[in-house]
Protein backbone atom coordinates (compact mmCIF):
# COMPACT_ATOMS: atom_id res chain seq x y z
CA UNK A 1 0.00 0.00 0.00
CA UNK A 2 1.71 3.36 -0.98
CA UNK A 3 1.57 6.83 0.34
CA UNK A 4 -1.16 9.18 -0.92
CA UNK A 5 -1.92 12.83 -1.20
CA UNK A 6 -5.43 13.44 -0.29
CA UNK A 7 -7.83 16.44 -1.90
CA UNK A 8 -7.08 18.52 1.43
CA UNK A 9 -3.11 17.97 0.77
CA UNK A 10 -2.24 16.09 3.73
CA UNK A 11 -0.23 13.03 3.23
CA UNK A 12 -0.75 9.44 4.50
CA UNK A 13 -2.21 6.04 3.66
CA UNK A 14 -5.09 5.03 2.79
CA UNK A 15 -7.40 3.80 5.70
CA UNK A 16 -8.59 0.19 5.88
CA UNK A 17 -12.12 -0.84 7.46
CA UNK A 18 -12.37 -4.01 8.86
CA UNK A 19 -15.39 -4.95 6.36
CA UNK A 20 -18.45 -5.59 9.44
CA UNK A 21 -18.82 -2.46 10.87
CA UNK A 22 -17.63 0.47 8.71
CA UNK A 23 -15.97 2.13 11.88
CA UNK A 24 -12.22 2.75 11.99
CA UNK A 25 -10.83 2.59 15.60
CA UNK A 26 -8.57 4.99 15.36
CA UNK A 27 -7.92 7.98 12.37
CA UNK A 28 -6.02 10.84 12.09
CA UNK A 29 -6.30 13.54 9.16
CA UNK A 30 -2.79 15.95 8.73
CA UNK A 31 -1.98 15.91 12.30
CA UNK A 32 0.51 18.01 12.52
CA UNK A 33 3.42 19.09 15.26
CA UNK A 34 5.83 20.92 15.81
CA UNK A 35 8.52 21.26 18.86
CA UNK A 36 10.57 24.46 17.81
CA UNK A 37 12.35 24.12 14.52
CA UNK A 38 11.74 20.45 14.74
CA UNK A 39 8.74 18.73 12.62
CA UNK A 40 7.97 15.52 14.75
CA UNK A 41 4.37 14.81 12.62
CA UNK A 42 3.83 16.03 9.35
CA UNK A 43 0.23 16.07 8.11
CA UNK A 44 -0.18 12.42 9.34
CA UNK A 45 -3.27 11.04 8.08
CA UNK A 46 -3.73 7.43 9.16
CA UNK A 47 -6.29 4.95 9.59
CA UNK A 48 -6.12 1.99 12.30
CA UNK A 49 -8.36 -1.24 11.86
CA UNK A 50 -11.01 -2.09 14.25
CA UNK A 51 -10.90 -5.52 15.51
CA UNK A 52 -7.74 -5.97 14.58
CA UNK A 53 -3.88 -5.89 16.30
CA UNK A 54 -2.02 -2.77 14.61
CA UNK A 55 1.30 -2.17 14.58
CA UNK A 56 3.16 1.59 14.29
CA UNK A 57 6.55 1.04 13.70
CA UNK A 58 9.54 3.21 12.47
CA UNK A 59 12.87 4.42 13.46
CA UNK A 60 13.91 6.27 16.23
CA UNK A 61 12.52 9.79 15.81
CA UNK A 62 10.31 8.99 13.28
CA UNK A 63 6.72 10.61 15.30
CA UNK A 64 5.57 7.19 16.54
CA UNK A 65 5.37 8.56 20.57
CA UNK A 66 4.17 11.93 19.55
CA UNK A 67 1.69 10.40 17.41
CA UNK A 68 0.44 8.39 20.39
CA UNK A 69 0.59 11.44 22.55
CA UNK A 70 -1.21 13.58 20.26
CA UNK A 71 -4.99 11.06 20.14
CA UNK A 72 -4.76 10.60 23.53
CA UNK A 73 -4.62 14.12 24.58
CA UNK A 74 -0.98 14.10 25.99
CA UNK A 75 -0.29 17.27 24.03
CA UNK A 76 -2.08 19.35 21.42
CA UNK A 77 -1.26 19.30 18.05
CA UNK A 78 -0.73 22.12 16.25
CA UNK A 79 -3.24 21.08 13.33
CA UNK A 80 -5.30 18.08 12.34
CA UNK A 81 -8.09 16.09 13.43
CA UNK A 82 -8.27 12.95 15.41
CA UNK A 83 -11.39 10.71 15.42
CA UNK A 84 -12.32 7.20 17.22
CA UNK A 85 -15.33 5.27 16.03
CA UNK A 86 -16.23 8.39 14.13
CA UNK A 87 -15.89 10.61 16.97
CA UNK A 88 -13.79 13.69 16.56
CA UNK A 89 -11.74 13.29 20.34
CA UNK A 90 -9.01 15.68 18.64
CA UNK A 91 -9.04 18.48 22.02
CA UNK A 92 -10.26 16.52 24.07
CA UNK A 93 -8.47 15.83 27.79
CA UNK A 94 -6.79 12.45 28.86
CA UNK A 95 -9.57 11.59 31.16
CA UNK A 96 -12.15 11.87 28.60
CA UNK A 97 -10.75 10.31 25.89
CA UNK A 98 -10.39 6.97 28.13
CA UNK A 99 -13.78 6.90 29.15
CA UNK A 100 -14.27 7.41 25.37
CA UNK A 101 -12.69 3.66 25.32
CA UNK A 102 -8.95 4.07 24.96
CA UNK A 103 -6.34 3.37 27.18
CA UNK A 104 -2.53 3.43 26.76
CA UNK A 105 0.25 2.49 28.09
CA UNK A 106 3.81 4.37 28.55
CA UNK A 107 7.30 3.63 27.60
CA UNK A 108 8.38 4.16 31.07
CA UNK A 109 5.49 2.44 33.56
CA UNK A 110 4.22 4.70 34.76
CA UNK A 111 2.76 2.98 38.34
CA UNK A 112 2.55 4.20 41.78
CA UNK A 113 6.06 3.07 43.24
CA UNK A 114 5.22 2.75 46.93
CA UNK A 115 1.37 0.95 46.51
CA UNK A 116 0.74 -2.39 46.37
CA UNK A 117 -0.10 -4.35 43.07
CA UNK A 118 -3.30 -4.76 43.89
CA UNK A 119 -3.56 -0.50 44.96
CA UNK A 120 -2.25 0.30 41.59
CA UNK A 121 -4.89 -1.63 39.78
CA UNK A 122 -7.34 0.21 41.68
CA UNK A 123 -6.54 3.25 41.26
CA UNK A 124 -5.82 3.62 37.61
CA UNK A 125 -9.42 2.40 37.44
CA UNK A 126 -10.14 5.68 38.92
CA UNK A 127 -9.42 8.40 35.01
CA UNK A 128 -9.86 11.32 38.24
CA UNK A 129 -8.50 11.99 41.84
CA UNK A 130 -6.98 7.57 42.34
CA UNK A 131 -5.95 8.57 46.18
CA UNK A 132 -9.66 10.30 46.91
CA UNK A 133 -11.55 7.50 45.31
CA UNK A 134 -9.08 4.32 46.48
CA UNK A 135 -11.24 3.72 49.68
CA UNK A 136 -14.58 3.85 47.56
CA UNK A 137 -13.13 1.40 44.86
CA UNK A 138 -12.56 -1.56 47.75
CA UNK A 139 -15.97 -2.46 47.06
CA UNK A 140 -16.08 -6.12 46.89
CA UNK A 141 -16.83 -5.94 43.24
CA UNK A 142 -14.07 -3.85 42.10
CA UNK A 143 -11.24 -5.57 43.88
CA UNK A 144 -12.40 -9.26 42.63
CA UNK A 145 -11.85 -7.44 39.24
CA UNK A 146 -8.67 -6.05 39.80
CA UNK A 147 -7.38 -9.84 41.49
CA UNK A 148 -8.59 -11.08 37.99
CA UNK A 149 -6.43 -8.87 36.11
CA UNK A 150 -3.57 -9.67 38.16
CA UNK A 151 -4.11 -13.50 37.37
CA UNK A 152 -4.75 -12.75 33.74
CA UNK A 153 -1.43 -11.07 33.50
CA UNK A 154 0.31 -13.58 35.68
CA UNK A 155 1.42 -11.74 38.68
CA UNK A 156 -1.52 -12.31 41.23
CA UNK A 157 1.35 -13.64 43.65
CA UNK A 158 2.61 -9.64 43.70
CA UNK A 159 -0.86 -8.57 44.75
CA UNK A 160 0.33 -7.12 48.15
CA UNK A 161 3.83 -6.43 46.36
CA UNK A 162 4.60 -2.59 46.53
CA UNK A 163 5.57 -1.39 42.58
CA UNK A 164 9.03 -0.17 43.15
CA UNK A 165 10.07 -3.76 44.46
CA UNK A 166 9.21 -5.57 41.29
CA UNK A 167 10.99 -6.34 38.17
CA UNK A 168 10.76 -3.36 35.49
CA UNK A 169 9.02 -6.25 33.58
CA UNK A 170 6.47 -6.74 36.31
CA UNK A 171 6.11 -3.52 36.58
CA UNK A 172 5.16 -3.47 32.43
CA UNK A 173 2.28 -5.68 33.32
CA UNK A 174 0.92 -4.15 36.50
CA UNK A 175 0.58 -0.98 34.13
CA UNK A 176 -1.44 -2.90 31.61
CA UNK A 177 -3.51 -4.61 34.12
CA UNK A 178 -4.87 -1.08 35.49
CA UNK A 179 -5.26 -0.11 31.95
CA UNK A 180 -7.39 -3.01 31.21
CA UNK A 181 -9.31 -2.44 34.99
CA UNK A 182 -10.97 0.22 32.97
CA UNK A 183 -12.32 -1.99 30.31
CA UNK A 184 -11.39 0.19 26.69
CA UNK A 185 -12.13 -0.87 23.50
CA UNK A 186 -9.12 0.32 22.09
CA UNK A 187 -5.14 -0.32 23.71
CA UNK A 188 -2.38 2.00 22.77
CA UNK A 189 0.58 0.09 23.80
CA UNK A 190 4.00 2.06 23.73
CA UNK A 191 7.23 -0.39 23.12
CA UNK A 192 5.85 -3.23 25.41
CA UNK A 193 8.77 -5.22 24.87
CA UNK A 194 11.29 -2.40 26.13
CA UNK A 195 13.71 -4.47 28.49
CA UNK A 196 11.30 -7.17 28.72
CA UNK A 197 13.12 -10.73 29.13
CA UNK A 198 12.07 -13.20 26.58
CA UNK A 199 9.66 -15.74 28.83
CA UNK A 200 7.59 -12.34 29.57
CA UNK A 201 7.68 -11.31 25.87
CA UNK A 202 5.95 -14.33 24.77
CA UNK A 203 3.17 -13.93 27.49
CA UNK A 204 2.35 -10.26 26.50
CA UNK A 205 2.19 -11.42 22.83
CA UNK A 206 0.00 -14.16 23.79
CA UNK A 207 -1.84 -12.06 25.83
CA UNK A 208 -2.26 -9.31 23.38
CA UNK A 209 -4.00 -12.26 20.78
CA UNK A 210 -5.99 -13.48 22.85
CA UNK A 211 -7.37 -10.19 24.02
CA UNK A 212 -8.00 -9.30 20.62
CA UNK A 213 -9.96 -12.74 20.35
CA UNK A 214 -12.04 -11.11 22.75
CA UNK A 215 -12.84 -8.11 21.09
CA UNK A 216 -10.29 -5.11 21.43
CA UNK A 217 -8.38 -3.62 19.28
CA UNK A 218 -4.48 -2.83 19.86
CA UNK A 219 -2.08 -0.09 17.99
CA UNK A 220 1.12 -1.19 19.24
CA UNK A 221 4.39 0.85 18.92
CA UNK A 222 7.40 -1.59 18.62
CA UNK A 223 10.50 -1.92 17.60
CA UNK A 224 11.12 -5.63 18.42
CA UNK A 225 10.75 -7.10 14.52
CA UNK A 226 9.99 -10.98 15.58
CA UNK A 227 7.01 -9.45 17.80
CA UNK A 228 5.24 -6.88 15.58
CA UNK A 229 5.70 -9.37 12.48
CA UNK A 230 4.06 -12.57 14.94
CA UNK A 231 1.34 -10.99 16.05
CA UNK A 232 0.17 -8.16 13.93
CA UNK A 233 -2.88 -7.87 11.57
CA UNK A 234 -1.75 -4.49 10.00
CA UNK A 235 1.27 -2.65 10.18
CA UNK A 236 1.86 0.92 9.69
CA UNK A 237 5.33 2.41 9.01
CA UNK A 238 6.37 6.24 9.79
CA UNK A 239 9.58 8.38 9.16
CA UNK A 240 10.04 11.29 9.38
CA UNK A 241 6.23 12.41 11.09
CA UNK A 242 4.50 10.42 8.25
CA UNK A 243 3.51 7.07 7.16
CA UNK A 244 5.51 6.14 4.04
CA UNK A 245 3.96 2.35 4.24
CA UNK A 246 1.05 0.39 5.45
CA UNK A 247 0.14 -3.44 5.14
CA UNK A 248 0.32 -7.32 6.55
CA UNK A 249 3.54 -8.46 7.71
CA UNK A 250 4.20 -10.14 4.38
CA UNK A 251 3.92 -7.13 2.45
CA UNK A 252 5.73 -4.69 5.08
CA UNK A 253 8.50 -7.20 5.54
CA UNK A 254 9.66 -6.92 1.83
CA UNK A 255 8.58 -3.22 1.18
CA UNK A 256 11.97 -1.19 -0.08
CA UNK A 257 10.92 1.96 1.63
CA UNK A 258 10.68 0.59 4.84
CA UNK A 259 14.17 -0.94 4.11
CA UNK A 260 14.98 2.45 2.95
CA UNK A 261 13.69 3.99 6.20
CA UNK A 262 15.09 1.54 8.72
CA UNK A 263 18.65 0.39 6.38
CA UNK A 264 19.45 3.81 4.32
CA UNK A 265 19.22 1.51 1.16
Amino acid sequence: MTGIRGDDGTTGVRGHDDGTTGVRSLETVGLTKAFGGVLALDAATVAFQHGRVNALIGPNGSGKTTFFNCVTGMIRPDSGRTSYRDRDITRKAPHAIARAGVGRTFQLCRVFPRMSALDNVLAAARTTGPWSQLRGARRGTEVDRARGWLTRLGIEHLADVEARNMSWGQQKLLELAGVLMSDPDTVLLDEPAGGVNPALLDRIGALVRELNAEGRTFVIVEHNMELVMSISDHIVVFDRGRPIAEGPPSVIRSDERVLGAYLGV
